[in-house]
């Protein structure tokens, strides 16, 4: 019998070398969760730009995804992406693109990730605004909240609805707000409203630059989640591509076990990584799960896999695979 669905599909080609790692990671996601295990996912590179939230936001809506770690990047471009869709440009032919090229896209503020472009004002301008907004009024009122928490009430509040240009149920971000999904956005600072947020501090029109929370603010969140969620059922870690987005979160089992010196702390219940980073390079991201071993963030039984691929392929299969499709 033909296949007919992408489940189905996976099931009888994906049968060796990266293919079967994608089935075998699909198949230890679903397995996790039907133990009653919860899944973190972590998300780096520009995967909301490649709109992961296609796939993602379902995701969320099925409950099988239970927090995410991710970049300022990732944060702020599924937002981008919500208001300003029909203003994007892609360029197929970006390999082919010179100095002069890029020039002229600078000057009509088209700004380039790979073969798509961002336009500014639509986007990045645009969602500056109604954020600066959320963070003018709370530092006037002296409180503070997470980088997500001020996106979180941007999109509840409905403040950007009327520029909206895809549907919102295809916006990952739109979706973990309304269920309050545990966020965490390690080197928000390194993003483009974190740019925007150190300017405004510079020419005091926010007053207090603590009026966005921290990093360790946020590890000290994670801890509490982790801690909490891993004391009723195994927690497990699902890594799209690497960098500070994995690196952060993961780190939060030996810091438990190793620097609060708390007992009985109980590691991952399952790993898997998609990544194209090269370990012999000394590249983290690139690291085998084994070598997490030697820290304290897995264990020998642990299940683990590595997909070696381009995760703008890998993860909305997977993903599909979990729901079905």
């Amino acid at each position: 019998m033909k296949p007919t669905s992408i489940s189905q599909f996976i099931d009888h080609h994906y049968r060796h070398f990266n293919a079967a790692s994608l089935k075998d990671a699909a198949h230890g996601y679903r397995a996790h969760l039907e133990k009653g295990g919860k899944m973190l996912v972590t998300i780096a590179g520009a995967m909301s730009t490649a709109e992961l939230g296609l796939s993602l936001a379902e995701m969320i809506r099925k409950d099988k995804v239970h927090a995410i770690c991710c970049t300022g990047a990732n944060l702020e471009e599924d937002v981008f992406n919500l208001v300003a869709h029909d203003h994007y440009e892609r360029i197929p032919h970006y390999r082919e693109l010179n100095a002069r090229d890029e020039q002229r896209l600078l000057e009509r503020h088209l700004n380039r990730v790979t073969d798509t472009c961002i336009p500014e004002e639509e986007a990045m301008r645009r969602v500056e605004r109604a954020v600066f907004a959320e963070w003018s009024a709370a530092d006037r009122s002296g409180q503070r909240y997470f980088p997500h928490e001020f996106l979180y009430r941007v999109l509840r509040q409905g403040t950007l609805k009327e520029s909206y240009q895809i549907d919102p149920q295809d916006s990952w971000l739109h979706v973990a707000a309304e269920r309050n999904l545990p966020m965490f956005v390690p080197g928000w600072e390194d993003s483009t409203l974190g740019n925007m947020y150190a300017a405004q501090c510079i020419t005091k029109k926010i007053g207090n630059v603590h009026t966005v929370r921290s990093g360790i603010e946020y590890m000290i969140e994670l801890a509490d989640w982790y801690r909490r969620e891993s004391a009723v059922q195994s927690v497990g870690f699902f890594q799209i591509g690497g960098g500070i987005a994995g690196d952060f979160p993961i780190c939060v089992v030996p810091m438990l076990s190793q620097d609060l010196r708390l007992e009985q702390v109980p590691l991952w219940g399952y790993f898997c990584q998609i990544s194209d980073s090269t370990t012999s390079y000394g590249s983290y991201s690139g690291a085998v799960p084994n070598e997490k071993i030697t820290w304290g963030k897995l264990g020998a039984d642990t299940p683990k896999f590595v997909i070696e691929s381009d995760a703008t392929i890998v993860a909305p299969l997977i993903f599909a695979y979990l729901l079905d499709w």
